[in-house]
């Protein structure tokens, strides 16, 4: 199943509603992952850019993305990042396709 980093950044309502009734979103994510076949790797709050990271495995990007959007509408993130991942393997062989695709890059010659 592919992998995807998610990222998410709540926004200033969602804090108020932390403080007020703190809270661990993580069964929360967990059951509306599984419920589009997913599965929720790893989960973690942080602070920086982003106040929560995630890894999902999901049955695909429709799916990976459905989520983004469902999150997003709820209204309590400011934004929500999603990255496709890629198994080192899986890079390699990315690698080994690229060079054998003919592109050239711009050059300044006529």
């Amino acid at each position: 199943m592919p992998s995807y980093l998610v990222q998410v950044s709540y926004g200033p309502e969602a804090w108020a509603a932390f403080v007020k009734n703190p809270q661990n979103r993580g069964e929360t994510i967990r059951k509306a992952v599984e419920g589009m076949g997913g599965k929720v790797v790893s989960f973690w709050l942080a602070f920086g850019d982003y106040d929560a990271v995630a890894i999902f495995e999901m049955p695909d990007n429709v799916s990976a993305a459905a989520f983004a959007i469902a999150a997003s509408a709820g209204g309590a993130c400011k934004s929500i990042k999603t990255t496709p991942l890629m198994s080192p393997e899986e890079g390699v062989d990315a690698m080994k396709k690229a060079g054998k695709s003919g592109y050239k890059p711009p050059s300044g010659k006529k």
